[in-house]
């Protein structure tokens, strides 16, 4: 048995509407790099605080 399928692109009034729609907004360079760099020292800054909490929890404290 066989089945045949079609595709056709849709050039009605659904593919000009999908075109009007607001553009996609993109970040800029900068922005990223300074998310990207916040992320990086809150992940860090957790982690630290994190290996505090361990150490002082287990007989190797430093203090």
């Amino acid at each position: 048995m066989a089945t045949n399928i079609t595709i056709t692109k849709d050039t009605g009034a659904n593919a000009a509407r999908s075109e009007s729609q607001t553009p996609v907004r993109k970040l800029p360079g900068w922005l990223w790099f300074i998310a990207l760099w916040c992320f990086g020292v809150a992940s860090a800054v957790s982690l630290g605080f994190a290996f505090k909490l361990l150490m002082n929890a287990t007989l190797f404290a430093v203090k």
